[in-house]
């Protein structure tokens, strides 16, 4: 797993939406063509102003390509499990909003945000299992 978020955010150079979703693309075969990334761009870097982390909002646009049928709001339980995703991301890395994860877990040795990254991707698989949620068929 972090060998390709690696890739994603550090090689490529991508920020903290755009290489979570690449990632969670690979594992869940959501079907992005390399053009729908820029779709998350301006979520990194918690929109660019410290609000939510990017990396959350790269999961929750791969959750809604799971999960989503048609329309979020016309799709049973999406905003619950939405919800639940944000709470367990909270929990797991006690904050939601980039500025306060940055003050946590950013590093200055070139990995910049990482680490949230990493354990934002790891959470999503978690949480994805324990709800049911697996890749979509080829």
């Amino acid at each position: 797993m972090e060998e390709a978020l690696r890739k994603y955010y550090l090689t490529d150079d991508g920020n903290c939406a755009e290489a979570t979703l690449r990632y969670l693309n690979d594992v869940y075969r959501l079907g992005l063509r390399e053009e729908d990334y820029t779709l998350v761009s301006g979520f990194g870097g918690g929109c660019g102003c410290g609000i939510t982390c990017g990396a959350l909002c790269g999961a929750m646009a791969a959750l809604g390509r799971l999960k989503v049928e048609g329309r979020a709001h016309a799709t049973e339980g999406f905003g619950e499990l939405c919800a639940d995703y944000v709470d367990a991301f909270a929990t797991a890395l006690g904050h939601t909003d980039c500025a306060a994860l940055k003050a946590e877990y950013f590093r200055d040795d070139g990995t910049r945000c990482l680490e949230t990254v990493a354990l934002g991707a790891a959470l999503f698989r978690e949480f994805c299992q324990a709800n049911g949620i697996f890749p979509k068929e080829d």
